[in-house]
C-alpha cells in the first residue's frame, strides 16, 4: 500500500516539525526549529532548494500552502508569535504580510477554500483564533476568536465550502450555498465547529470525548456522500471520527478509530477523504480505511526514518 519512494536532505539544522506539498505535488516546504522555511521543487526523483525564507525569531511550527489560483503564497506560523505570509514574485519568494497580534506562540495555521478568497485561520497558545482575509486591495483584515479554548489552540482545519447533502434538493442551475466553518482542537481537551454568521465568528458546536489536550484536528473532504466528518487526536493517545449526518450540522457523533500506547500529534486525510494518516510518538504513521462493515481497519504503517512498510490485514487488526 505504502512505500517511500524519496528522501529529501532539507540541511536544516534543527528538528523539522512541518512539511507540506503544495497543490500540484511539485514544490515542497519545510519548516524547523532553526526558524527557517524551506521550499524545494520535487522532480523526477530529486529535489532543488529554491528558497530559504528567514523572517522568524523561534521554532516554526507549521507551514501552509494557499491555492495557487492566488499565485504562489505560502503562510507559516512560530513560537515567535508571528504568521508571515510569503509570496513568490517573478521567482523571487518576499514577505507579503506579517501579523504579530497574537500573545503566545502561534501553532497552527489553515487556509480557507479557495471559493471564500485568501483566507487564514490561526490558532495560538494565548487562546485565541485569528482568521486573516485579504479583500485585494492591498491591506489584509483580522478577526480574532478570543477565549476559543482556555489554555491555547492547538490546531485548526477548514470545513468543505458546501456542506454535504445540501445540494440534493438544489434546483438545477442555482449555485450552491457556500457555508464558512472550520474546526479547531485546544488544550481544553475540546473540539469546537465554529460557523461564521452575519459576518461574526460564533461556535457552533463543542465536541467531548477527548481526556487530554487535542493535538489535531482535520476535516475531511467532501467525496459527494451527505456526511461530514473529522478526525482529531489528542494526548490521551486516541483517535476519534466524527460523523455529522445532518444537513444543519447539529447532530455530531463520535467513533474511536484506535487508542495509541502514546500521544497522537498528527491525523490528515486523503485528497479523496477515504484514509486518514495518523502519526504519534511511537515514530510511526499508519493508514486507515473504513471497512463495508463501518469499522476502521489499519491498512498499513510506516516507520519513520527506516522506511519499512508493514501491511496489517482486516482481521489483524481486530486481533490487536
Amino acid at each position: 500500500m505504502v512505500s517511500v519512494i524519496n528522501t529529501v536532505d532539507t540541511s536544516h539544522e534543527d528538528m523539522i516539525h512541518d512539511a507540506q506539498m503544495d497543490y500540484y505535488g511539485t514544490r515542497l516546504a519545510t519548516c524547523s526549529s532553526d526558524r527557517s522555511v524551506k521550499i524545494f521543487d520535487v522532480k523526477n526523483g530529486g529535489q532543488i532548494l529554491v528558497a530559504d525564507l528567514r523572517g522568524h525569531e523561534g521554532p516554526v511550527w507549521q507551514v501552509a500552502w494557499a491555492h495557487p489560483m492566488y499565485g504562489n503564497i505560502l503562510a507559516s506560523c512560530s513560537y515567535d508569535r508571528k504568521i508571515i505570509i510569503w509570496k513568490e514574485e517573478n521567482g523571487t519568494w518576499d514577505k507579503m504580510y506579517e501579523y504579530t497580534g497574537h500573545d503566545s506562540s502561534v501553532n497552527s495555521l489553515c487556509w480557507a477554500p479557495h471559493e471564500f478568497g485568501l483566507i487564514l485561520a490561526c490558532g495560538s497558545s494565548d487562546g485565541a483564533i485569528s482568521v486573516l482575509s485579504y479583500p485585494g486591495d492591498g491591506q489584509w483584515e483580522m478577526k480574532k476568536i478570543s477565549n476559543a479554548h482556555t489554555i491555547g489552540c492547538n490546531a485548526v482545519s477548514w470545513a468543505p465550502a458546501v456542506i454535504p447533502g445540501s445540494l440534493v434538493d438544489q434546483p438545477s442551475g442555482q449555485k450552491p450555498n457556500y457555508v464558512k466553518r472550520f474546526v479547531s482542537g485546544g488544550c481544553d481537551n475540546l473540539v469546537k465547529i465554529w460557523k461564521e454568521e452575519e459576518g461574526q465568528w460564533k461556535e457552533d458546536q463543542k465536541l467531548e470525548a477527548h481526556s487530554d489536550w487535542v493535538r489535531d484536528v482535520a476535516w475531511a473532504p467532501s467525496i459527494g456522500l451527505p456526511t461530514s466528518t473529522i478526525a482529531s487526536c489528542s494526548q490521551d493517545g486516541r483517535v476519534f471520527i466524527w460523523i455529522c449526518d445532518d444537513p444543519a450540522g447539529n447532530a455530531w457523533t463520535h467513533k474511536l478509530l484506535h487508542k495509541f500506547n502514546d500521544v497522537v500529534w498528527h491525523v490528515s486525510w486523503s485528497i479523496t477523504g477515504n484514509i486518514l494518516a495518523v502519526s504519534g510518538g511511537d515514530n510511526k504513521v499508519s493508514l486507515w480505511k473504513e471497512s463495508v462493515e463501518g469499522q476502521w481497519v489499519c491498512i498499513s504503517d510506516v516507520n519513520k526514518g527506516q522506511g519499512s512498510v508493514t501491511s496489517i490485514t482486516e482481521g489483524q487488526q481486530n486481533e490487536q
